[in-house]
């Protein structure tokens, strides 16, 4: 299993950062890694929406199977993942101050053996905390462009 965990500050509030971050499809526009998002449920938000993510590292392609399990506006969005690699993620919002935000990202994923299985994980664990460090400056603008800050 990999635990990953990446934060950042952003100067903008929690509702402000929901704001950005609460549009799933939009995801693609900040996480490099994703590659399209498509809806397979009715819902396009909220616990119980469920959908397919691209998601492209490196030379590695698959699709990422995702069901919300938490929304709770403005502070936490959770995933659960159940397609090749299987596990569980959680976006969180803090306040920080009066117009700042913190936002941490974190997964708990579990890569079939043909990944590579714990040493898969290992392996893979760093490459996406890698990646998912850079989605966060993606969010970072994203942030700034709507919020102005």
């Amino acid at each position: 299993m990999a635990t990953i965990r990446v934060s950042t500050v952003l100067d903008a509030t929690p509702e402000q950062v929901w704001d950005s971050v609460e549009d799933i499809s939009s995801h693609v526009e900040w996480m490099h890694d994703a590659v399209a998002i498509r809806f397979t449920s009715t819902s396009t938000s909220g616990v119980g929406t469920t959908f397919d993510c691209d998601t492209k590292v490196g030379p590695f392609r698959l699709t990422d199977r995702m069901e919300i399990t938490a929304w709770d506006p403005p502070r936490t969005m959770g995933v659960r993942h159940v397609g090749m690699v299987t596990g569980t993620g959680e976006f969180t919002i803090d306040p920080v101050g009066t117009d700042r935000s913190g936002f941490t990202w974190r997964e708990r994923l579990v890569f079939p053996w043909w990944m590579g299985g714990p040493i898969g994980a290992f392996f893979g664990g760093f490459v996406l905390r890698l990646v998912w460090k850079r989605n966060l400056k993606g969010l970072q603008r994203i942030v700034a462009s709507r919020h102005g800050a």
